[in-house]
């Protein structure tokens, strides 16, 4: 008996370099992409402009913290009866909660720290921006206000988006099966037009 456990649970599954270096990869390419859209978005435009990015960056992180925190809670139950009605994004769905590690590696890390990131040199450009236009403010004073201001919404944000989540988790993951599901049957619809 204790010869079949010690079968069972000998050894433990060594890291996933594969997995590693992948995420390592896409982490540096997202960034890289993320970084030059919000500079190049953030040097041509006004204040209010400059704010809207800003918000949308936080969203963004919100938004993959939510999925990848409902791709963990959820059930895989309901979406095995959606399959079974032939429903396109059940496949997809039960796809994402059977790879919920990786999935919540990939949108609470690598896109919730991307954002994280790039919502700070964000908050910087607004700063040095508002300093120039009123020279009278204190830099400091000025840099702590929208570091907290960041941190508050991406917190603050964070904790509603996981009530959300939680409370949710089928919607949510069907939700993004359905943005998954558009997004890999696309080329195929587009290729059938023509």
């Amino acid at each position: 008996m204790s010869q079949q456990k010690k079968k069972k649970g000998g050894k433990k599954p060594g890291p996933d370099y594969k997995w590693i270096v992948l995420i390592f990869l896409c982490t540096m390419l997202i960034s890289a992409v993320m970084s030059f859209v919000s500079t190049n978005l953030l040097e041509g435009s006004g204040m209010l402009v400059s704010f809207i990015i800003l918000i949308c960056i936080i969203l963004i992180g919100i938004v993959f913290d939510i999925i990848g925190v409902a791709v963990t809670a959820a059930d895989e139950a309901p979406f095995h009866s959606m399959a079974s009605r032939k429903i396109p994004e059940a496949v997809d769905a039960l796809r994402l909660i059977r790879n919920a590690e990786r999935v919540s590696s990939f949108c609470n890390d690598v896109i919730g720290d991307i954002c994280g990131v790039i919502s700070g040199s964000a908050s910087a450009v607004i700063a040095a921006r508002v300093l120039l236009l009123r020279p009278g403010y204190r830099e400091a004073v000025l840099n702590l206000l929208m570091s907290a201001l960041v941190a508050g919404l991406t917190v603050g944000g964070k904790a509603f988006g996981k009530t959300i989540a939680m409370q949710s988790s089928i919607q949510v993951v069907r939700l993004a099966a359905r943005a998954l599901h558009f997004f890999r049957t696309f080329p195929k619809k587009l290729h059938g037009k023509k």
